[in-house]
């Protein structure tokens, strides 16, 4: 069965919640249950952002072991000099460099021109392989980006030495069907796209976050790009959790699997929300306090009689005892 790739960026995305504020105690307390809950790559900061960003980026690229360590760099030497120096320590380490591809970001926020910006991810990325064999390049926006120049870009940063491409959703604009379409055109341009992993990011501004991950799973995507309790800019991102469950639950369908040790999912989605002071909705899917709680008569006694009834998961699936 293939093998989907966690890649938890609760501590950088995530911390870009509005009104959240991490210490670098608590963000070295969340490093490690995310390294018991099995996240295949765990993106530890942007180092260049703060001197403490920098402080807890190192410590948890010399403490935490059996996972990837990934830092945030723009495409610019400073950055990805700076990330470097934060995870060289690392058991596995990850350079993961971002840069806008799409023609409303080039022209009003870069303001630079197609050509410039192929040129100065191509030398990124050479940069940052010169440092380590593992080099992640996600293409800010790539879901509002025109197909062929998007392909462009991939197949030069694949040459250039990148192991991961990310396909975002950075605004939250796309839709699972359009998704989907648009990832298999993107893999069916891109010389050598075999040979890297090929990774989604999406963002929950419609509401489809989780929606538009699954999607890219079923057209060939490997790495699932999340945060506990869906925390992340604006609406937020994918939800560890949901992603998870979802591709368990209905393993018959996706036909995938994750590694992720499913009954430490609660523990750590109680710590994220206590820790970050973001509370999670008493209706939030699989971590929510109404999650496998029942009010109707109706309900109650078909749990009763058999659990599956009205129940598609167990509590204890997700380390709850109820």
């Amino acid at each position: 069965m293939r093998r989907i790739k966690i890649f938890d960026t609760t501590l950088r995305d995530g911390e870009q919640s509005p009104g959240v504020s991490l210490t670098v105690a608590e963000k070295l307390q969340i490093a490690r249950q995310l390294s018991e809950l099995g996240v295949d790559v765990l993106e530890a900061g942007f180092p260049l952002v703060s001197a403490d960003d920098f402080e807890a980026v190192y410590k948890i690229a010399q403490e935490i072991r059996n996972t990837t360590v990934t830092a945030m760099a723009r495409a610019k030497k400073k950055d990805i000099e700076s990330a470097w120096e934060a995870i060289s320590g690392a058991e596995s380490p990850r350079i993961h460099i971002f840069l806008a591809t799409s023609p409303i970001h080039m022209q009003y926020r870069l303001r630079k021109s197609p050509q410039e910006i192929l040129e100065y991810a191509v030398e990124a990325v050479r940069l940052a392989k010169s440092k380590t064999g593992d080099v992640e390049f996600s293409a800010e926006d790539a879901s509002r980006s025109d197909v062929d120049f998007l392909a462009q870009v991939f197949t030069r940063v694949i040459a250039a030495g990148a192991t991961v491409i990310n396909i975002p959703d950075t605004v939250g604009y796309a839709t699972p069907e359009e998704f989907s379409a648009f990832i298999r055109t993107v893999m069916q341009k891109t010389v050598g796209i075999e040979k890297v992993d090929i990774s989604v990011h999406c963002h929950n501004d419609l509401g489809l976050a989780v929606a538009n991950s699954l999607a890219a799973i079923q057209v060939g995507a490997n790495q699932i790009e999340c945060t506990i309790n869906g925390l992340g800019e604006r609406a937020g991102t994918a939800a560890l959790e949901e992603l998870v469950m979802a591709i368990r639950t209905r393993k018959d369908h996706y036909g995938v699997e994750t590694g992720i040790v499913t009954t430490e999912i609660a523990r750590t989605s109680q710590m994220v929300s206590q820790l970050t002071g973001m509370m999670v909705q008493h209706n939030k899917a699989i971590v929510g306090k109404n999650a496998f709680t029942h009010d109707s008569g109706l309900h109650l006694d078909g749990i009763n009689k058999e659990r599956t009834t009205y129940e598609i998961m167990l509590p204890s699936s997700v380390g709850l005892a109820l």
